[in-house]
């Protein structure tokens, strides 16, 4: 599975890199167990499909100040939000990582200025109000002083995934937890509604 920038994010990732060779050369029951665990752990891990996220918002390419927006990722089904699992099997020892999506986080431009959504967010498919579940409503434009020029906010939606796995080795329960963050970016120029208040006749 390829990592995103931030790969292994929390709490202590296996290295077992260094023993990959000896994993090859000798036998499973001589290795240590806790250093079978890890390579095991690692080779579970890397066979799993944790999809990046494809944002969406309900504005298209424009949105407007006060006006609220839908948030959501494509659902590609399993990879997208998952679970997804994977097993790495060595002699009488076993290994099998579990993904889960956990949270989908925003970052919507103006600094400060995030969502956290539990989960990949509901589609929009016309409907009137907020959404039910994940969505924002901008207070500044996007003018090119507050944009690098730009004139148009950058968002990016990061999926986070919880990664556990289990397994035993040498006789002995194993078992972890790891959170994966992947993510991608989009750009949304935003204005204000302007209300034209008529006069008399032409």
């Amino acid at each position: 599975m390829p990592l995103g920038d931030d790969g292994w994010v929390l709490g202590e990732a296996p290295e077992p890199g260094d023993y990959f060779d000896i994993l090859r050369g000798a036998e499973p029951a001589a290795l240590d167990p806790a250093v079978l665990a890890q390579v095991l752990a690692r080779q579970a891990f890397e066979q799993l499909t944790l999809a990046p996220p494809v944002p969406r918002m309900s504005t298209g390419e424009s949105g407007f100040v006060g006006v609220p927006i839908w948030l959501w990722i494509d659902d590609d089904g399993a990879a997208s939000a998952g679970p997804v699992s994977a097993t790495a099997t060595a002699g009488t020892a076993s290994v099998t990582a579990t993904g889960v999506l956990s949270a989908v986080e925003w970052s919507m431009g103006p600094p400060g200025d995030t969502v956290r959504c539990s989960g990949p967010g509901t589609p929009w498919t016309g409907q009137d109000g907020q959404s039910p579940d994940c969505g924002y409503v901008y207070e500044q434009r996007s003018l090119p002083e507050r944009t690098e020029g730009t004139g148009r906010w950058t968002v990016t939606a990061t999926s986070v995934w919880t990664v556990t796995w289990s397994g035993m080795s040498g006789g002995a329960p194993v078992g972890g937890q790891q959170t994966v963050r992947l993510s991608a970016g989009t750009s949304l120029a935003v204005g204000e509604v302007q209300v034209l208040v008529g006069g008399g006749g032409r």
